[in-house]
């Protein structure tokens, strides 16, 4: 072979190179889920041989009752237990997106005023646990709007709590917006500044969906914490997963089976979010 002649099965050596092992395909395989999965599967054949248990579960899951939620049709009424639970789940995170979205926006403005503004509320937030947070807005917060409106204006206790859950998990999910902003590099915002885009149009068409592409899977994450931190607005007498657990042990004094299908039920529900959590990191990891 000449000095000149390419070495020969160039595109065959790459393939065999990148080619994993079998250690490796293990280790890629997720034994986890399927051990968590076949678990869970015998777990709930065994609790539906027992009485007890299919009337825990039936409580928790489908009770015969209702809770005005004091939003507009068709969310204004829904059925207690589990619906409740994911509920609060999806509406807190909505808000907490959208008012993080702000803050973190605000976090990394050179306006003095706006960057102050919403450190001030991130430290607050963050420095004030959940569940003070919740009981502070259901027994402080909503007394005082009803008494100033002269019952005008109420929340309802599943609002009270929405509201408690968004606005602090807003405050985590801030920082998360910051560090996505922050990671994309400056020269990015001048050049867009320099074809002639204005503050807010680089922000939105440039650094934006870029930041928002790295943070996914933080989000996704705090989404998954979130729905286990639902149980906290239980406190606040919000007939959710807990709570219907709780009303159960009191009418039956089986606490071993009330807790433990509350449980189980709360591992269900996080297991299926991971996985769409995974799913949508592997999406969104595609195109980064």
């Amino acid at each position: 072979m000449s000095l000149t002649e390419q070495p020969p099965n160039t595109a065959s050596n790459t393939t065999i190179k990148d080619r994993s092992t079998f250690s490796q395909q293990m280790r890629a395989f997720p034994w986890w889920a399927v051990i968590l999965t076949v678990s869970l599967a015998v777990a709930l054949a065994k609790m539906l041989q027992d009485p007890i248990y299919r009337e825990a579960l039936s409580f928790i899951t489908n009770p015969d009752t209702t809770v005005e939620t004091g939003f507009p049709p068709p969310l204004d009424v829904i059925t207690a237990g589990i619906r409740v639970t994911l509920y609060v789940t999806i509406v807190s995170y909505l808000i907490a997106l959208v008012v993080g979205l702000v803050l973190g926006i605000m976090r990394v403005s050179k306006n003095p005023i706006l960057f102050h503004a919403s450190t001030l509320y991130v430290e607050v937030m963050r420095g004030v646990p959940m569940l003070v947070l919740i009981l502070w807005i259901g027994f402080v917060v909503v007394p005082a709007l009803r008494e100033a409106s002269n019952g005008a204006f109420q929340l309802t206790r599943i609002q009270g709590a929405i509201l408690g859950l968004g606005f602090g998990y807003a405050a985590y999910l801030a920082e998360v917006y910051r560090a996505g902003i922050e990671s994309i590099s400056r020269g990015q915002m001048e050049a867009a500044r320099s074809v002639g885009m204005s503050y807010v149009q680089a922000m939105r068409y440039v650094i934006l969906p870029q930041a928002i592409r790295r943070v996914v899977p933080p989000l996704a994450n705090d989404f998954v914490a979130m729905l286990k931190d639902s149980a906290l607005v239980s406190v606040v007498a919000v007939p959710e997963i807990l709570q219907s657990a709780r009303l159960f042990v009191s009418r039956t004094f089986r606490a071993f089976e009330g807790y433990n299908s509350a449980a189980f039920l709360y591992l269900v529900l996080t297991l299926m979010f991971i996985f769409v959590v995974r799913f949508i990191e592997r999406r969104w990891k595609t195109g980064v």
